[in-house]
């Protein structure tokens, strides 16, 4: 059964699905029973919010997923899939980025069609020292059908959401420490791109204005991401590797994205090294009530997320700041937890966690996503 469908450019699924912003996030303390969480729809119903009833249909994003083989992708045939993905991952894999990269372009190649995707993720680590961005970040090579592109991505210790004015006091270091973390990937991948500060955040703008470059995963202080293309099918091939140099030769986490690929393709891609975890990512479409029948069937690595609510925090508190609120679902291993997600927080940053305890009824910690998943 070929691997259909084209999933968003950015690695993290279901940040990529709702949009690139980074989101405040905190999450239960304790598993919680999938009765427990429809008492917790109950609860925000009877709040005045509007929560997903039992019967009405969700997207549920799966991550994680390990399988022994891709045609186990069937097990969810009873509920109607999209924007599947096919990952390779390789834990504490050391070896020649070159080399698996130029292995995985060359079966790419031969498969290649509109709406095939292949991309290879790998830390890289920057030189300069840093207090406020962490020095471990990653990008990814990747092969579209008419392009090729690199993205790099940087990690912060603290997310401070567009809007939120909280790193205003180190602002100027904000913005040193992040065009200095671009500067590098920049000069080391060789691209003739150009980082200024431009009304108190960084930019980043290539030489010629014609050439794609794209800017996402915005913070308080501009992008944490970006993304150059090129029609050179060849021609990241040479600087992706210096970049993984970086790394200084550890051993690192590599994963490969593949979607729109036929099972013969897959299998080839497969023959480059058999030592591999494969694992899935899709979206599910399925009754709420669905839930634990999805999770059931994805265990014990699989992970779930399902949204519950959504609303404006001026719903339940006129008087606070402006803010988006999505109460998730979060399910892995049998059992499942409360997710808060906010562009910003709409309280004080004291009391938020309180704030949100007496909204779900559970007690709730903050619990940044991880940025290279």
């Amino acid at each position: 059964m070929p691997v259909v469908g084209l999933f968003p450019p950015c690695p993290r699924s279901r940040l990529c699905v709702r949009g690139t912003v980074r989101e405040r996030r905190w999450e239960t303390r304790e598993p919680l029973t999938f009765e427990e969480v429809r008492g917790v729809g109950e609860r925000l119903a009877g709040l005045g919010l509007r929560p997903m009833r039992p019967a009405q249909d969700v997207i549920c994003y799966v991550e994680e997923w390990t399988v022994q083989a891709t045609n186990d992708l069937e097990q969810l045939d009873p509920w109607s899939t999209e924007d599947v993905m096919l990952v390779h991952i390789r834990e504490r894999w050391h070896g020649d980025f070159f080399l698996l990269a130029g292995s995985y372009h060359e079966v790419y190649r031969r498969h290649r069609d509109v709406g095939t995707y292949c991309s290879l993720s790998h830390p890289w680590r920057i030189g300069q020292p840093l207090r406020l961005h962490d020095p471990r970040s990653m990008f990814w090579l990747g092969f579209r059908y008419l392009h090729t592109f690199v993205r790099v991505r940087l990690q912060t210790h603290e997310v401070i959401t567009p809007g939120e004015t909280r790193g205003d006091a180190e602002r100027e270091r904000w913005l040193d420490e992040r065009r200095t973390a671009f500067l590098e990937a920049i000069t080391t991948l060789e691209l003739p791109v150009e980082t200024a500060i431009d009304r108190n955040e960084v930019v980043l703008r290539p030489h010629e204005l014609s050439t794609p470059l794209f800017c996402s995963w915005p913070d308080a202080f501009g992008p944490c991401q970006f993304e150059y293309n090129s029609s050179d099918p060849y021609e990241f091939l040479i600087p992706a590797s210096k970049l993984a140099e970086t790394y200084g030769g550890e051993p690192a986490e590599v994963r490969v994205h593949l979607t729109g690929f036929s099972e013969t393709a897959l299998s080839e891609f497969q023959s480059i090294d058999d030592h591999v975890r494969l694992a899935y990512r899709c979206s599910v479409h399925c009754p709420f009530e669905e839930l634990p029948d999805v999770l059931h069937v994805i265990e014990p690595e699989g992970r779930l997320y399902a949204t519950l609510c959504e609303f404006s925090a001026h719903t339940l508190v006129p008087t606070g700041g402006e803010a988006s609120v999505i109460i998730g679902i979060v399910g892995v291993q049998g059992r499942f937890r409360i997710e808060a997600r906010l562009n910003r927080a709409p309280l004080k940053e004291d009391v938020m966690a309180d704030w949100l305890q007496w909204l779900v009824g559970y007690s709730m910690v903050y619990a940044p996503l991880p940025a290279f998943v």
